[in-house]
């Protein structure tokens, strides 16, 4: 499986982000791959669907598709009826460029185990968004001195104003967090989730006590510490199952399960499947894979 990496803009800026359309990315020649940067999508025209973290989005006119790095993907639609412009990055840059490194944990559509990593919207709405994504590029094809101002104010408006649509179609709440706890435990789980599976490893590492992590889990995400942990540890399973070619005793080894029953006891419990029938049934989705394609 293919990972495409970001590739620098030519522009006479070092900006780790950059704006694309379909016009720039042969999506017909893609399989299944992923990548090591961040993307946003918006469909002027689509038809087809997009499996994505395991799951089958529907793809039209109107759609949003957010994707994180290393998310695995795989495009099925017809290359005709395409109209898209993409808006990638690189989380470190991003998370300097606002001065927070926690910058893309705190927008909801990133890193999300549990909801749609889609939205739909008005053709008004998205003309809006393509919008700024055209300002954004003139900046970084014609940098002027004060193009990084430019970009980072019409990047943030767009990042945030998703962000609060977004909360908003998944009936999600916005709320302004105490501490960053809750943002700096999901960064940790994408750092150690192979290694670290217990609540304890990650309130040593933020050095604050259990009741104290699940007090911002609850406040900013509605759920348990421990339930996210889950979430990550089994999006880990999974992705190892489709895409690793690895037994189940060589997972159950990599993410240090005692042994393969516990994993697969773990699994069931989760899913209300074997690990069989999670393959068995992901396999069965009527994508056809296609080869892979060069970076972008």
């Amino acid at each position: 499986m293919k990972t495409i990496k970001f590739h620098k803009t030519e522009c006479g800026v070092d900006f780790l982000l950059n704006v694309l359309t379909e016009k720039d990315i042969d999506y017909t020649h893609l399989g299944v791959y992923d990548t090591d940067h961040f993307e946003i999508l918006f469909f002027k025209k689509a038809k087809g669907v997009l499996l994505l973290n395991q799951k089958e989005i529907q793809l039209n006119a109107g759609s949003i598709i957010f994707i994180s790095p290393f998310q695995k993907r795989k495009w099925e639609f017809e290359p005709n009826d395409l109209e898209v412009t993409s808006l990638i990055f690189q989380e470190a840059f991003l998370n300097d460029f606002f001065a927070d490194k926690l910058f893309t944990h705190r927008l909801l559509y990133f890193y999300q185990l549990v909801h749609p990593l889609k939205m739909t919207i008005n053709t008004d709405e998205l003309l809006k968004y393509c919008g700024l994504l055209t300002e954004i590029k003139k900046e970084l094809l014609d940098t002027q001195t004060d193009s990084v101002h430019i970009i980072r104010s019409l990047l943030y408006y767009l990042l945030q104003t998703l962000n609060r649509q977004y909360a908003n179609q998944h009936n999600l709440l916005l709320k302004k967090s105490e501490n960053n706890f809750a943002f700096l435990f999901k960064s940790l789980m994408e750092i150690h989730i192979k290694e670290k599976q217990r609540i304890a490893d990650y309130t040593e590492m933020l050095g604050i006590s259990r009741i104290s992590l699940n007090k911002a889990v609850k406040a900013q995400f509605n759920t348990t510490a421990t339930q996210l942990l889950k979430q990550r540890l089994l999006f880990e399973i999974q992705n190892l199952l489709l895409h690793s070619n690895k037994t189940i005793s060589e997972i159950a080894y990599i993410l240090h399960f005692s042994e393969s029953n516990h994993l697969m006891r773990f699994f069931k419990a989760q899913t209300n499947q074997t690990t069989t029938q999670f393959i068995n049934s992901m396999n069965n989705i009527p994508l056809k894979h296609k080869p892979n394609s060069s970076d972008l």
